[in-house]
């Protein structure tokens, strides 16, 4: 019966123990290790640089083959155009990049851009994000951004 109740009482202790062994060995990790953030950047989400690229390149092909807005595109550099459109894209969701282009009011001044023509770009983007199989969370992150340019673009 004494065996008994010390081997009770020596497992309650060593239970105990170990939970605060446990719990010490928590804190430390919590304290030593450098505090990462748990959610993703817009920027990780669309691939980095490469990511952001190809989804650039599949949008100038939807862009290619549309005929409601191909005519804006006639004279453009689209080697430059992909450049920069990745550029901004890459600075615009949170990537170490820096556009070098210029505003947005600059660029499509002349241009007299539709509100139709607009959606069509947009409807171009979404299925170029379709293609590159986005998340629909990523895709409305990246098209709530770029939303806020439409004043800039259209009719200019």
């Amino acid at each position: 019966m004494a065996k008994m109740a010390f081997m009770v009482r020596y497992r309650s202790h060593f239970k105990g123990a170990t939970m605060a062994r446990i719990f010490l060995v928590a804190i430390w990790l919590l304290l030593a290790v450098p505090v990462v953030a748990m959610e993703r950047t817009l920027y990780d989400e669309l691939g980095q640089e490469q990511g952001i690229s190809q989804l650039m390149e599949a949008f100038i092909l939807e862009i290619a083959e549309d005929d409601r807005v191909i005519h804006h595109f006639e004279n453009v550099d689209i080697d430059r155009f992909h450049r920069m459109l990745s550029e901004h894209i890459c600075e615009l969701s949170g990537g170490p990049c820096k556009y070098s282009g210029e505003s947005m009011v600059t660029v499509h001044t002349g241009m007299n851009i539709s509100r139709a023509e607009f959606n069509a770009v947009v409807e171009n983007l979404m299925t170029a994000m379709d293609q590159q199989q986005l998340a629909v969370s990523t895709q409305n992150r990246l098209l709530a951004i770029l939303a806020s340019f439409h004043k800039e673009v259209i009719y200019q």
